[in-house]
């Protein structure tokens, strides 16, 4: 006996296929976001590397002041080098702060909000809610950056004359400007 369907139940077989094979390539689809935890997991290694990196350079510098402090020596141009290593650090420590926000900016918008940020007290500096708000606060501490690199590199050139030291005031009131602009809209 042959069976015969009408066009109705072909519809509905058919949907039911398409719901099946529609749910699972969803599902699966869904599922390739925990490949953001590649992105997450390697932010925060190279965060915490940067900021050994960053704090063994300032032991570093604490190790030189003490031994030409309490040694007797003192090198010629001692403070500059001194000032410029905690700048980098400071810079290196700036850059890890950008792998952290990126890395818990991703996982909060992409896995799963960070129960234990969420009942904490302290900071809500971490906390992301969109991917706008991650770029914000990216793109503040990268400025950051900027300004720092910018600092230590105004330290080591040799300025020739007046010319030169007028263009070294302006860059400063250009980069105060952005500063400035950058936290206008802030409400702290």
């Amino acid at each position: 006996m042959k069976e015969t369907h009408t066009e109705a139940e072909h519809l509905a077989m058919d949907k039911a296929d398409q719901s099946w094979i529609e749910a699972t390539f969803e599902s699966a689809l869904w599922g390739t976001r925990f490949f953001v935890l590649l992105a997450v997991v390697f932010s925060m290694i190279g965060g915490i590397a940067l900021f050994i990196v960053a704090s063994v350079d300032v032991w570093h510098v604490v190790v030189s002041v003490f031994h030409n402090y309490f040694g007797g020596a003192h090198p010629a141009n001692f403070h500059e080098k001194i000032v410029a290593e905690l700048i980098g650090a400071v810079d290196l420590y700036l850059i890890a702060i950008v792998l952290f926000i990126f890395g818990f900016g991703l996982y909060e918008l992409f896995i799963s909000k960070i129960d234990v940020a969420e009942r904490s007290a302290a900071s809500k500096i971490l906390e992301i809610h969109s991917l706008d708000e991650l770029k914000d606060k990216l793109a503040k501490v990268i400025i950051m950056v900027l300004i720092v690199g910018f600092f230590k590199r105004a330290m080591h050139t040799t300025y020739g004359g007046a010319l030169d030291m007028l263009m070294l005031a302006g860059a400063i009131l250009f980069l105060a400007l952005a500063f400035y602009f950058m936290h206008k809209g802030d409400s702290h």
